[in-house]
């Protein structure tokens, strides 16, 4: 048997997980467990991960999805599986369904934890853990003998990094858009099964295990289309500009486009030819890490424990970002959003700021082109100078200190990695282009060619933008 467990950020998933495990003899499968083991063994995959996370970027699902599957094809096939907190989107749930059916296995129900937003606040600014030995307490549900101070080793109590009040707006929020259509997917393919977690916890834990228990006999009823809509009312509604707030007369740009398709280089030019920022995901990480803000501090504990940086704390800076005064004139936004939930953000934080955007300028590049690219690329391993096999091949050390023997190819530069990036790119990319056609922003650029000939098809895209 196979199930899984999903919920906002505080409603108890992993209290429950531990009870179902110990009840009904199952392994438990948490994503961010098995990111931690593969940093720590010096995988490949693990290495990979780490070196997107110390490079301030998000790590692709196709590296998720392959320890998921690695760890499937390991574990017992006597026991039976908990996902806890996997999947989160509906594309890793289409994923877990053909990776399962593969291993032969199938996932028989979907347990969601139904708590509303304003309990779910009242919990998390109610978690504090101790500084020493991480023992966690509740000062509500599970208080210390003494405030502030821990039962068991007297160490310091403090309020989690991933609590700070201005993250938990935003945590709700993404969890939210996300889980929507994810909860109308299961309700669809009848395998949801909807619960009170509002409730006190032992309340909660008899329905959930009768709920386990009725999965296993085949003898529980799912929740009906009626019942599911009921609760997807609590989803965030996404509104056109505060009519309180002026919208903006800047020049609002999203550049979208596959790896290797040359986001960076036109950014740079259209950084100069609209005279407004360009903001970059990987750059917000590096900055926020490097000024040492809670976000920053945030996402560093994550990649530190070699664990995934959740979209919410992206989402964050973003929102945080555009915030500043030099965003006020107009942005390019190169590397968010990637997904459809990631958009519709994009969408509510402009449109809490009175702004929309203008254009999403899509560099449209052939994926047998993007291979030839990447696949090309060469690194320095003593002073990381970048090198290419067509464009720019090493004839001489720049430093004058090799004859090339220290060239290599990352391994996300190799053609096979390529063409699974390429494909988690065209499965997240569809529904945020078909999002932005039906809303007329939209504009496709032939990313191929000359540069130069990219370049002047991009600036005349950008000045038709400006001139409007």
């Amino acid at each position: 048997m196979s199930i899984a467990l999903i919920g906002p950020p505080g409603s108890g998933k992993g209290t429950h997980a531990d009870h179902l495990i110990e009840t009904f003899n199952l392994i438990h499968i948490v994503t961010g467990e098995l990111f931690r083991r593969h940093v720590q063994e010096r995988s490949a995959i693990g290495i990979l991960s780490k070196k997107y996370m110390t490079r301030g970027e998000l790590v692709p699902d196709e590296v998720v999805d392959a320890i998921v599957e690695e760890w499937l094809w390991k574990a017992d096939p006597k026991k039976g599986i908990l996902f806890d907190g996997f999947p989160r989107t509906v594309n890793q749930a289409k994923f877990v369904d053909e990776l399962l059916k593969e291993v032969g296995r199938k996932m028989h129900g979907v347990i969601y934890f139904n708590v509303p937003d304003d309990e779910v606040v009242l919990r998390l600014l109610g978690r504090v853990v101790c500084c020493t030995c991480y023992a966690p307490y509740h000062l509500k549900f599970a208080p210390p003998a003494q405030e502030g101070v821990c039962d068991r080793c007297g160490g310091e109590l403090r309020r989690r990094n991933t609590d700070i009040p201005e993250l938990i707006r935003v945590r709700l929020r993404a969890f939210r858009r996300a889980a929507a259509p994810l909860i109308d997917y299961y309700q669809a393919t009848e395998r949801l099964i909807i619960i009170d977690g509002s409730r006190d916890i032992e309340t909660v834990r008899k329905v959930v295990t009768k709920a386990v228990d009725g999965l296993m006999q085949q003898r529980i009823r799912m929740a009906t289309a009626a019942e599911t809509a009921e609760i997807q009312t609590l989803k965030p509604v996404f509104l056109a500009p505060d009519d309180t707030k002026r919208v903006d007369e800047g020049v609002n740009v999203v550049l979208v486009g596959g790896p290797g398709s040359g986001k960076g280089t036109q950014a740079s030019q259209l950084k100069h030819e609209l005279d407004v920022p360009h903001i970059s995901t990987g750059d917000l990480f590096r900055e926020n890490i490097k000024n040492k803000t809670d976000l920053g501090k945030l996402a560093k504990s994550y990649i530190d424990r070699g664990q995934l940086v959740p979209d919410d704390v992206t989402e964050a800076m973003v929102e945080s970002r555009l915030s500043q005064d030099d965003a006020a004139k107009g942005f390019i936004l190169d590397g968010f959003p990637r997904t459809l939930p990631q958009a519709e953000a994009l969408t509510e934080i402009l449109a809490g700021m009175g702004r929309k955007l203008n254009a999403v300028l899509y560099l449209k590049v052939s994926d047998a082109e993007i291979v030839n690219r990447l696949s090309g690329r060469m690194i320095c391993r003593e002073c990381q100078t970048p090198f290419h096999k067509m464009f720019n091949p090493f004839t001489e050390c720049p430093n004058h200190k090799c004859d090339g023997e220290y060239l290599y190819q990352r391994d996300d530069d190799k053609p096979d990695t390529i063409r699974a990036r390429l494909d988690t790119f065209h499965r997240q990319t569809a529904p945020l282009i078909n999002y932005y056609q039906e809303n007329g922003v939209l504009v496709e650029i032939d990313g191929e060619g000359d540069v130069a000939d990219v370049k002047n098809r991009t600036i005349a895209a950008a000045r038709d933008l400006a001139a409007v």
